[in-house]
């Protein structure tokens, strides 16, 4: 995949494509990407990029002039172009997957109040949004939309680790231990110790079922019927932490 960031902060964003498993992706070549100055594409002595609003209220808008030059730089036929911003659509682990199968994906991050709606009208095809509250500036929403969706770039993580994440399913994860086996007065679940593999398989699932129910009952309202009535009967006979 490759990506161009279209931002008028791009240190923002540069510490995130030089670390981590981000980092490893793009030495491997599963990523391509660059970081393209909005400010570059100004006509003016200062590189102002925004102005007042027609028709009055507070903030300024990034003008349509020096972000429309820069998608043009970087854009082709087959270019999704997405933009942050709190207006948009709902971001979710659907749609991160449906983007991690494109072979471009611009975004662009916003800023002040925005973007003059006549380059939305224009060039984009998603307005994303990845929460209902309000952020400084589009960078920060689009490092939690890029870093949900490079990952499912196949080759980026182990396709065992993606399948036991939360929302793959649409339930969310189980609690998970790690060594020692007992920590302060805490012991791992006797389960996890016992090498039992239906066993633990199946107290992974209730833990499932009982954190979505207990965070986000609505995701379960999602599932097929049959698939509820096997969610009641396993919170129904239970499942021990104790191994046979």
């Amino acid at each position: 995949m490759k990506l161009d960031i279209l931002t008028l902060f791009p240190e923002i964003l540069k510490g995130f494509f030089e670390s981590s498993i981000m980092a490893r992706a793009v030495k491997r070549g599963y990523i391509e990407y660059s970081l393209v100055q909005i400010r570059d594409f100004a006509c003016n002595k200062h590189n102002k990029c925004d102005d007042e609003i027609f028709g009055g209220g507070a903030g300024m808008l990034m003008q349509p002039g020096p972000l429309e030059r820069a998608i043009q730089s970087v854009s082709t036929p087959q270019s999704r172009i997405v933009y942050m911003t709190p207006g948009g659509r709902l971001f979710n682990q659907r749609y991160a997957e449906e983007l991690s199968k494109e072979q471009h994906v611009i975004v662009i991050c916003g800023h002040y109040e925005g973007i003059d709606q006549r380059i939305i009208d224009k060039y984009v095809d998603d307005e994303i949004s990845i929460g209902n509250y309000i952020l400084t500036s589009g960078e920060t929403a689009a490092l939690v939309c890029i870093d949900s969706v490079f990952r499912l770039i196949p080759g980026v993580i182990t396709q065992e680790s993606l399948e036991e994440e939360s929302f793959s399913d649409g339930l969310l994860e189980y609690p998970q231990y790690t060594r020692p086996a007992k920590y302060d007065t805490m012991p791992v679940p006797p389960v996890l110790l016992s090498g039992h593999h239906a066993k633990i398989q199946a107290w992974r699932y209730k833990k499932r079922l009982e954190k979505t129910l207990l965070y986000r009952p609505e995701l379960l309202q999602k599932l097929d019927p049959q698939v509820l009535r096997l969610i009641t009967e396993i919170l129904q006979q239970g499942v021990s932490d104790e191994p046979d």
